[in-house]
């Protein structure tokens, strides 16, 4: 499959977020949540079909394969993991923790996700 740009990622995060129970997310709607032009989600969506992260029919509903929901699990995971972090541990404002957190969570490695975990599991406030 090979690594996902950031780009891709955020795209395939914003299909799960917006997906609800299994229920499938229109064009639409991915382009308005990330700010973005229906041709280039249309275009991004063709790339995560063709990784197999995603089935999609022209004008239909967008779903997440088993695989492409795993891997955003994992990626919206380490965007709450790091905002979390900023805004309980390090005080930020939502805002800055949620912007940041966008940027990190495509290069930080899961063992430093483990330790903010860890670290915020035993933080006394």
């Amino acid at each position: 499959m090979g690594k996902l740009t950031f780009t891709m990622e955020n795209y395939l995060e914003a299909v799960y977020e917006l997906s609800d129970e299994g229920a499938g997310v229109r064009v639409s709607d991915i382009a308005e949540r990330l700010g973005v032009t229906k041709a280039s989600t249309n275009s991004a969506m063709s790339t995560l079909s063709t990784k197999g992260l995603i089935t999609n029919e022209k004008y239909g509903e967008i779903f997440l394969t088993p695989a492409g929901k795993e891997l955003a699990m994992l990626t919206s995971n380490k965007h709450r993991t790091i905002q979390q972090f900023f805004t309980e541990i390090l005080k930020l404002d939502v805002n800055t923790a949620d912007m940041d957190a966008c940027a990190i969570e495509h290069v930080i490695s899961n063992e430093s996700i483990q330790a903010m975990q860890e670290f915020m599991r035993t933080y006394k406030k």
